[in-house]
């Protein structure tokens, strides 16, 4: 079998079978149900312990690339069929995070908030570009290619007064030369701000991994919002057939996706499962995420990330709108990015939940 770990790399070993594994199997190497290596095979050829090719398994497994069977070992589950991937029986679905409460913690609020009202000055009464503070902007996409392995630049990022706002910028953005699709059900908001800018939508029934397919191929929309990671109401994460459908069906389309990324951060799983927008190269999805959750509902700030090739028709018909976001809120931020505090509090929700989690 093939080797796959580069000893010169920084990459932890399993993340660098995990990579190799994925890319193999959505190459088409390792096709839907087959046997791949045992642990102890995929160790020994690599050099590795047997708990790093366990762990390299148990991420592809959580992502919905291969399934464990009872004591015969693990099979690919991740297939594609006519253009749109079919999605395999098996799912991974999340508990809402409403189960355990862990609130951002008080202490380090107040404190960052006193480090910019010292730090900053006056700077905090100074009227934000239209797009957002440019330190938040490269904050959060220093954020992205750390925890998600999205790499854009700042000019891409759009702040916004968390979701709804975003949603009404989609609709100003899209609606009139698209008609969009929505996941049913769904978070109620989103149909009732794309309706008030009269935007012509469809609603398409999910099924146990996402939305079913005959939904996808029955709709002449060329625009669909998905939350892939965690839908609302009913908690239903795409596995990653899912998410190849999804793109397979916005290029065969020449439309786009919005991938609503809403509480994503907040997985059990111990890696993030891959967004689309990564997925996509970055050409035909529109990614947005709040930090209403990760924080504080009271904190109304989110932000769209857009594709190149989209800024300069953002820009001409929207570029006029002042950002809605006070500068100070966005310098707490940017401060929390900054210093990590952000990421260490994920963190602890995210070990709270795995302790909390029902089996």
């Amino acid at each position: 079998m093939k080797q796959y770990l580069d000893c010169t790399s920084n990459k932890a070993a399993y993340l660098q079978l995990y990579e190799h594994l994925r890319r193999d199997i959505t190459a088409g190497i390792y096709t839907y149900g087959t046997k791949l290596p045992s642990k102890r095979l995929l160790a020994e050829e690599n050099g590795v312990s047997v708990i790093t090719a366990q762990h390299a398994y148990e991420l592809l497994a959580e992502e919905g690339y291969i399934e464990a069977r009872q004591r015969s070992g693990y099979y690919v589950s991740y297939r594609e069929k006519d253009l749109l991937a079919v999605a395999p029986s098996g799912k991974t679905v999340h508990p809402t995070t409403h189960s355990v409460k862990t609130p951002f913690p008080y202490s380090v609020l107040a404190k960052t908030m006193r480090r910019v009202l010292t730090e900053y000055g006056e700077s905090i009464l100074i009227k934000s570009p239209n797009h957002g503070c440019a330190e938040l902007r490269a904050a959060i996409a220093a954020y992205l290619a750390r925890s998600n392995g999205i790499t854009v630049r700042p000019e891409q990022i759009i702040i916004g007064s968390g979701a709804e706002y975003l949603y009404s910028l989609l609709a100003q953005l899209l609606g009139d030369q698209h008609t969009f699709a929505l996941e049913d059900p769904s978070y109620d908001k989103i149909r009732r701000v794309y309706s008030a800018h009269k935007v012509q939508y469809d609603l398409l029934k999910l099924g146990p991994d996402g939305i079913r397919t005959a939904e996808l191929e029955r709709t002449e929309a060329s625009v669909l919002h998905v939350t892939p990671f965690n839908s609302f109401p009913g908690g239903i994460t795409a596995d990653a057939s899912k998410r190849s459908e999804y793109l397979l069906w916005a290029e065969k389309r020449e439309g786009y996706l919005i991938e609503d990324n809403y509480e994503s951060e907040l997985t059990v799983s111990r890696k993030h499962d891959d967004p689309l927008f990564l997925l996509s190269g970055g050409k035909r999805v529109l990614y947005l995420n709040t930090f209403s959750q990760t924080i504080a509902p009271s904190l109304r700030v989110g932000y769209l990330l857009l594709p190149e090739a989209l800024l300069p028709a953002f820009e001409q018909k929207l570029g006029f709108y002042s950002c809605t976001v006070p500068v100070f809120e966005q310098y707490v931020l940017t401060e929390l990015l900054n210093s990590g505090d952000f990421e260490r509090h994920v963190n602890r929700v995210r070990r709270s939940k795995r302790k909390n989690l029902v089996i």
